[in-house]
């Protein structure tokens, strides 16, 4: 299981303030402010251009919480887009992260992993029996415990700007296998509005012809 976010200097100083209040009056608090104040909304995770309003409600929905911790400072999807050109044209033969999001401090312990790969053409396959086919790029895929999205990007920012790239950004709980809890099908809605919102951000930052055929707005609806 992979371990929570690292330690944060801040509970250093929580600590000292503590022993500077033994003894003395008017000192309140018992470490939560501490805590809030090193959270962040959903729209502000992977580089605060990849989690749309909508999706950060849907991350909520995913993990219980509004507040998160701070994702990586190169965790973004500009970064991310910047390594797909450069392995551009060939397939990644597997996932790299965009980013990845955890729950806050005082909050239930949760952790997503967002990817992105490149694979070397259109979906093909019968997809597993706990997704959802849902009418978004060339295939999206939504499951009660991730989402997948597949899109055809055509940019000049790609060697060889007439080939086309198929692209994969997927969304998923990341740890222990867990059984899903809460409404399935609301959980299906929430991984792919996120799987949307990320991938529709990636699809503008690599300046992708009709931002890669994707909706400005998740469909949910079966395919």
């Amino acid at each position: 299981m992979i371990s929570r976010k690292p330690a944060r200097t801040g509970l250093l100083a929580t600590a000292v303030a503590g022993l500077l209040c033994l003894g003395t009056t008017g000192c309140e608090g018992d470490g939560d402010e501490e805590a809030a104040d090193t959270a962040v909304a959903g729209t502000q995770l992977c580089g605060g251009e990849a989690v749309s309003a909508q999706a950060s409600k849907a991350l909520k929905v995913i993990t219980g919480s509004s507040r998160f911790g701070t994702t990586a400072e190169k965790s973004t999807v500009a970064r991310a887009a910047a390594d797909l050109v450069e392995a551009f044209p060939i397939p990644t033969g597997g996932r790299d992260d965009v980013c990845r999001i955890y729950t806050a401090d005082g909050t239930p312990d949760f952790a997503i992993r967002v990817t992105w790969g490149l694979a070397d053409g259109p979906p093909s396959g019968t997809p597993a029996a706990d997704f959802t086919v849902l009418k978004m790029g060339e295939r999206t895929l939504a499951a009660a415990n991730r989402a997948s999205i597949r899109f055809a990007c055509r940019s000049d920012r790609l060697f060889e700007s007439t080939r086309v790239a198929h692209i994969d950004i997927g969304v998923e709980r990341w740890g222990m296998p867990t059984e899903p809890e809460g409404d399935v099908e609301a959980l299906k809605d929430a991984y792919a509005t996120v799987a949307h919102s990320v991938s529709l951000a990636m699809a503008k930052e690599l300046r992708c012809e009709k931002n890669g055929g994707l909706p400005e707005r998740p469909v949910l609806d079966p395919a």
